[in-house]
C-alpha cells in the first residue's frame, strides 16, 4: 500500500510543555486538540501536530517545521506584532523583516524558533 494519499502527522519536541501550548495555540493560532500526559495535539489546517513532551531536547540546527502562507509580509508582520523574532542567516539577503527572496520565480522565505528553540519557517511560493 502506498502512502501517497495518507495524510501526514508532524512531530517537534518541547521540554517545556506550557511555554509551548501557549505559544503555539496564542501565538501562532492553532487549534489544541489535546493536552495528553505524552504529547500536545494541535490542529495546523489539516494537519495533526504533535509537540511530544520529553525531559530534555536539544533543537535540530535546521529547519523541523513549516507553513506555506499566500502572504509572506503579512504573515511576517502579524507574528512580529506578537513578538516572534524572526532570524538572520549569514550569506542570505534578507530584507528588513527578515524574509529571504530564493533564486528561484518569486519564493519568499522567513525563520523563526518555538519556545525550545525548534527552527519554524514560512514560506510563500513564487510563480515556479
Amino acid at each position: 500500500m502506498s502512502l501517497g494519499r495518507s495524510e501526514v502527522m508532524a512531530f517537534v519536541a518541547t521540554a517545556n510543555p506550557e511555554k509551548s501550548k501557549a505559544f503555539y495555540t496564542d501565538v501562532l493560532g492553532l487549534k489544541l486538540v489535546e493536552d495528553a500526559w505524552f504529547a500536545i495535539v494541535l490542529m495546523a489546517g489539516d494537519t495533526r501536530l504533535h509537540i511530544e513532551k520529553v525531559k530534555e531536547f536539544t533543537p535540530q540546527p535546521f529547519t523541523v517545521l513549516g507553513w506555506q502562507v499566500p502572504d509572506i509580509a503579512a504573515t511576517v508582520a502579524s507574528l512580529a506584532a506578537k513578538g516572534v523574532k524572526f532570524e538572520r542567516y549569514p550569506g542570505l539577503e534578507q530584507d528588513a523583516a527578515g524574509i529571504w527572496a530564493t533564486p528561484d520565480e518569486g519564493g519568499r522565505v522567513a525563520w523563526f524558533k518555538d519556545p525550545d528553540g525548534n527552527t519554524l519557517s514560512l514560506t510563500q511560493f513564487g510563480r515556479g
